[in-house]
């Protein structure tokens, strides 16, 4: 706790510095491209509980910070890191994630089932991270994400239980979409986990096809989909808990073959279907405020014949940030994933992803087990190689990290 003290009297010290310096700031915060000016971080504990008495958490600290001047002095090596999501297979925390995150290079951590064995010891590793993020230059939470969706994908016990297709088939779906958001964002919030990768938002075509085959879409109906997926949105993130609208611009009509986890697909859809009916959704998140958007790794030919959504700045950038005017978080789905594996080394992909517009980067394999913090370090040590080199730029680079430093703070 003296170090705790220390740190928090430092911090105190430099805000009323910059006040002083600055003749106050702003108490409003921003999502959008440009970095806001400055974001009021109230005091709050990331994660309190204590097992076997020895704390598992420690408080944030009350401070004012400005993110594009923050983002502006990492080093290469961090700026990288606020882009990376690792993974690691088991229950304990590999040494190399924890000195990743020590050193202010992770923008946060994702877990799958093999890393839970219960929602008390989950609780108690997510507090292990958060205090060495903590500790880090950077002095602020990490990024904590499962993908609790409901039905069979869930990878916590507990809300919400009902699968996207049950909410949707039900007559009163809306109210269920918005118990099921309220549930998931309760029950991972006590569990320590700041951002869900849910909703799928995604309108499937034909039962059983890829999406469907485990209800995981709420309709064929693009009206009925962005319905119920603005109430559970809007539900979770009342929660503290931030919502991710999933897989941009939509993997509804692919056909159970095309597994983007295992291979390539091509969704040969028209610009106008995918206007009219998949990305639908997707505006009615954004106009609820969701705080992430999931690419896909599927490639559409209507968009950009020759690089998966995911790979592909007119996807992000043009229809996604331009068209539909996204002024959150961009991830990828794993970059292991089968569908990119065509692109290149795993270093060649991150880069990829990065130059598309991709702000955090899911370095996750495809089996669970397979999971490693070194995969997140190869792509991080390539982007930064990418920075270095000016084959990235800096200043995109700056904006995504202001983007996830102030999700970070404010999930």
């Amino acid at each position: 706790m003296t170090g705790l003290r220390l740190v928090l009297v430092g911090l105190l010290v430099g805000a009323m510095a910059a006040v002083a310096a600055c003749g106050g700031s702003s108490g409003s915060r921003s999502t959008s491209g440009t970095v806001p000016a400055a974001a009021v971080v109230s005091t709050a504990a990331v994660q309190t509980t204590t097992t076997g008495g020895t704390a598992v958490s420690a408080k944030r600290p009350s401070r004012r910070k400005s993110h594009g001047p923050i983002s502006t002095r990492l080093s290469a090596q961090q700026l990288a890191g606020q882009r990376i999501i690792y993974a690691y297979a088991g229950l304990k925390p590999p040494a190399s994630l924890l000195s990743a995150i020590r050193a202010g290079e992770a923008g946060g951590v994702i877990f799958f089932a093999p890393n839970v064995s219960s929602v008390s010891q989950l609780r108690g590793v997510i507090g292990q991270l958060q205090r060495a993020s903590l500790a880090s230059p950077l002095h602020t939470q990490l990024l904590m994400l499962v993908d609790q969706e409901g039905g069979e994908v869930r990878r916590l016990p507990g809300p919400p239980a009902l699968s996207e297709k049950q909410i949707g088939q039900s007559a009163n779906g809306a109210s269920l979409a918005a118990t099921a958001g309220a549930g998931a964002g309760a029950n991972l919030r006590g569990a320590g986990v700041n951002v869900n990768l849910a909703p799928v938002l995604d309108v499937y075509r034909q039962s059983g096809n890829f999406i469907d085959e485990f209800q995981r879409s709420y309709s064929s109906n693009p009206a009925t989909v962005a319905r119920l997926g603005r109430a559970f949105i809007g539900a979770q993130q009342g929660k503290g808990v931030a919502a991710t609208a999933k897989h941009f611009p939509g993997l509804g009509a692919a056909a159970r073959s095309q597994n983007t986890d295992l291979r390539p697909a091509k969704l040969n859809l028209s610009l106008a279907t995918l206007r009219a009916v998949d990305e639908v959704p997707y505006k009615s998140a954004i106009a609820a405020g969701v705080k992430l958007v999931m690419t896909s790794w599927a490639t559409y030919p209507a968009l950009d014949p020759s690089r998966p959504a995911g790979l592909s700045s007119k996807v992000i950038g043009g229809e996604l940030r331009g068209r539909l005017e996204f002024k959150g978080v961009t991830i990828t789905d794993g970059i292991d994933a089968g569908a990119v594996t065509p692109f290149g080394t795993l270093s060649r992909r991150s880069v990829l992803a990065a130059a598309a517009g991709a702000d955090l980067i899911l370095c996750a394999a495809t089996n669970p087990n397979d999971n490693t913090p070194s995969i997140g370090i190869t792509a991080r040590n390539a982007i930064a190689s990418a920075l270095a080199a000016h084959q990235l730029s800096a200043s995109a680079a700056q904006q995504a990290a202001g983007r996830i430093l102030a999700l970070r703070e404010r999930p």
